[in-house]
């Protein structure tokens, strides 16, 4: 037994996302690149007689079953039937409901942590089937860095060689239901097979020619001033800008790491409300 461990959770971007159709199961049909970046919520585990107890000492999320890292913990202790306890204390630095992924970071790095603590020696395959009930990007989180995601996002194919991305993003400063804007989407309900071909990255410029989310139609529709935030990176030296996941967080790419860290201090003199990362690629 390990007496304490500590870990982070990164977040996460779409590089792209195409929302194919909507299934019978009521969840979509996806096809996106994610790529983790580092932008880390903190947690830390601590052994304990039995029960879970879990703190969140700068931010208001629940501490109980309402939460993933709670629910996470509890159905590793039920598949495993783990007697023994945790006290889990989350650091929260990742914008909550903003399409960072960061709930679902913060679930898989407790399965994988309580994983080695306890020393219960399950096979990555086994965690990322436990955490796709939980979530569906949770799988990703434990797959690896960055990988092609198809389904509902479980089916997870890893990009090969990555590339060094630098990263600049700005949350509004409010959150964004996922369930809301998917619903806001128009889309027929599909049954067959849906055939995509993920186009291939390797330069920049690939990246900047795919960035596509069809997400952002719904969330500029509920919050035009994304568009501006969209506008602002781009005046600042982004060479492509858009929303991540469902929102709100916009995110633009730069060139290189020295003109991503001057748009990001630039920017945060400038933003009015909410908040400026710099970020780059895991």
């Amino acid at each position: 037994m390990v007496e304490m461990l500590q870990k982070l959770a990164p977040a996460k971007v779409n590089l792209f996302l195409r929302v194919l159709g909507k299934r019978t199961d009521g969840y979509h049909e996806i096809v996106s690149l994610m790529q983790k970046i580092s932008l880390y919520d903190e947690l830390t585990f601590l052994p304990r007689p039995k029960g879970i107890v879990l703190k969140c000492p700068n931010s208001d999320l629940p501490i109980t079953d309402d939460n993933l890292i709670f629910r996470a913990a509890e159905a590793l202790f039920v598949h495993t039937g783990y007697l023994s306890g945790v006290e889990i204390t989350l650091m929260k630095n990742i914008p909550v409901a903003a399409g960072l992924g960061g709930g679902s970071s913060d679930a898989a790095t407790t399965l994988l942590a309580l994983n080695e603590m306890c020393q219960l020696g399950l096979k990555k395959v086994e965690l990322m089937k436990i955490g796709a009930k939980l979530g569906a990007d949770v799988p990703f989180f434990i797959f690896g860095s960055s990988a092609f995601a198809e389904g509902r996002g479980e089916k997870l194919k890893a990009w090969i060689n990555p590339l060094k991305l630098n990263i600049v993003l700005i949350n509004p400063g409010f959150s964004l239901s996922t369930k809301l804007v998917y619903e806001s989407l128009n889309l027929r309900l599909t049954k067959k097979r849906i055939n995509y071909s993920i186009p291939r990255f390797s330069e920049l410029g690939d990246i900047i020619r795919e960035m596509h989310n069809d997400l952002e139609t719904a969330s500029l529709r509920m919050h035009p001033e994304l568009t501006d935030i969209k506008q602002l990176l781009l005046r600042h030296g982004a060479l492509s800008a858009m929303m991540s996941g469902s929102g709100p967080t916009v995110f633009g790419i730069f060139t290189d790491e020295n003109s991503a860290k001057k748009a990001a201090g630039d920017l945060n003199k400038v933003s009015r409300q909410g908040r400026v990362f710099f970020a780059q690629s895991l």
